[in-house]
């Protein structure tokens, strides 16, 4: 688990492909490697990776074809810049929000604009996430928790202050860049529980009108 307060921008210095799936060599700059240990997870622009070696300025994950076909890490290339998180711990502080590192989709970056000293950027999510943005709810982007300002159907707004500019790859971003999102955990299993028992029946999926009318939720 992490808290999407990201810690460090590090760079890809390798990517082997092995077995039909992906190595990759992360250099991680200013983040402090001191107490990460093999099997240690590191989010890695908002996906949970498992490090399999410690060289000492970085570590080597293993990227399985799920992860390269429902994320942007296949994107990547050597000199990418990706956010960087080490996972929680009991002493930890919880600065943004719960964040799993298993990314629900892949967004796309609509328009940026300056607003005061900060900037504003609109994101197109996938249909299907769009019922988890809420005004004023919690996303990820990248692995970075955010505050959601607005929603248009699929498209939502995002205000990025100087600090996080300076501090994720957020000030990489251009129209048509693709980022790694995660929607609160809390409204996945929301959506599950009020399913009641028909979530244990075959084909069971997202809530619909007539299951939230049938529970009144709806007139």
């Amino acid at each position: 688990m992490f808290t999407g307060i990201i810690q460090a921008v590090g760079e890809v210095a390798a990517m082997q492909p092995s077995g039909g799936d992906l190595r990759l060599r992360i250099n991680t700059g200013k983040l402090d490697l001191g107490d990460v240990a093999l099997g240690d997870s590191i989010c890695t622009n908002g996906v949970c990776l498992t490090v399999i070696e410690l060289p000492g300025d970085g570590y080597w994950a293993d990227v399985s074809v799920e992860s390269l076909n429902f994320t942007t890490l296949g994107d990547l290339k050597p000199g990418s810049k990706v956010n960087l998180e080490k996972a929680l711990t009991p002493a930890s502080r919880l600065g943004g929000h719960i964040v799993s590192g298993h990314v629900d989709g892949v967004g796309e970056v609509v328009s940026l604009h300056e607003d005061a000293r900060s900037i504003r950027f609109v994101l197109r999510a996938p249909d299907d996430l769009a019922r988890y943005i809420a005004h004023k709810g919690s996303i990820t982007v990248d692995g970075t928790s955010l505050t959601v300002n607005a929603v248009n159907g699929a498209e939502f707004d995002l205000n990025i202050i100087p600090q996080t500019m300076a501090e994720t790859v957020f000030g990489d971003y251009q129209p048509g860049t693709r980022v790694n999102l995660e929607v609160d955990v809390i409204a996945r299993y929301l959506e599950r529980l009020m399913q009641g028992d028909d979530a244990a029946k075959p084909g069971a999926g997202s809530l619909s009108m007539a299951t939230l009318a049938e529970n009144g939720f709806l007139k």
